[in-house]
């Protein structure tokens, strides 16, 4: 058979050891791999498992055990996720180290620790909490709070990274993690209910709704009651949420606003990490 050109000859063959995965994903695997035999981290999977289980068998509406359920997801996910990750990133600094003597970016070993961060501390929760869920309630409701839980993860988990990077001495940094989360689960409702009693006499329904977006706790709940029908218990507050966070529009911003927590905190501490001396 003759060849006209160089472009009949046939390709070689690819080789697997020629395709091979980014540096982050090398690195993420690893930080996957050590965090899964963690202790700590099974002991969590483990609790989470064992509440999950007891609520929906204490109650024999499955709404029922998913709002009790909710409690723990919005005080002690986010408190794990926010102290595990920043204790676990100062414990990493000399295995970041040995990394940035090879040749790799800054920005592909922080994110592969980030990554392996998350996808560690979201397979606790859909082991402990997704699981669970779906079984006794498999219908969009229960999707939706395991999404919102997975998100709440990811979005604490960049705080604790950008946390970390802000802080080079590892008591201060676990103590800025710690003020983030006690200022997102409890201080900042407290500060919203003063403010709104301070000026009940104006109009503050766009101002409260506004609000909601500047913490990832709140926009979680309100998802979640969204989907559980309890906005009838939250009274004139309820009801204002429920025309709002239940209009496409108001779920699409909300699924927005929630993906920027988990981006932006990120992308900062991408930046605070690419220039700091360590």
């Amino acid at each position: 058979m003759k060849l006209s050109s160089i472009a009949d000859l046939p390709a070689p063959p690819l080789k697997r050891d020629m395709i091979q995965p980014p540096p982050m994903f090398k690195i993420a695997k690893y930080v996957v791999y050590d965090i899964l035999r963690n202790r700590f981290v099974l002991a969590y999977t483990l609790f989470l498992l064992i509440v999950s289980m007891s609520f929906f068998n204490l109650e024999s509406d499955a709404v029922k055990g998913m709002m009790s359920l909710l409690n723990i997801i919005l005080i002690v996910l986010p408190l794990v996720s926010i102290v595990f990750a920043t204790i676990h990133l100062y414990n990493s600094y000399e295995f970041m180290e040995l990394m940035l003597a090879q040749p790799l970016r800054r920005s592909d070993i922080f994110l592969g620790e980030y990554i392996g961060m998350a996808i560690s501390l979201c397979i606790a929760y859909t082991i402990g909490v997704g699981i669970p869920v779906l079984l006794y309630d498999g219908s969009a409701r229960g999707g939706i709070l395991v999404i919102c839980g997975l998100m709440l993860t990811l979005a604490f988990v960049s705080l604790a990274f950008l946390a970390t990077v802000l802080a080079r001495d590892k008591a201060r940094g676990i103590g800025i993690a710690l003020l983030l989360w006690f200022f997102c689960t409890i201080l900042y409702d407290g500060l919203v209910l003063m403010g709104m009693f301070a000026f009940s006499d104006y109009p503050l329904e766009k101002a409260v709704i506004g609000l909601a977006f500047l913490n990832p706790v709140d926009l979680a709940r309100i998802a979640m009651l969204m989907q559980l029908d309890a906005a009838a218990l939250m009274g004139y507050t309820g009801a204002l949420f429920q025309y709002f966070f239940g209009s496409g529009m108001g779920a699409a911003l909300s699924f927005a606003a929630m993906l920027l927590w988990i981006v932006l905190p990120l992308w900062l501490a991408v930046r605070v990490f690419n220039k700091k001396d360590i």
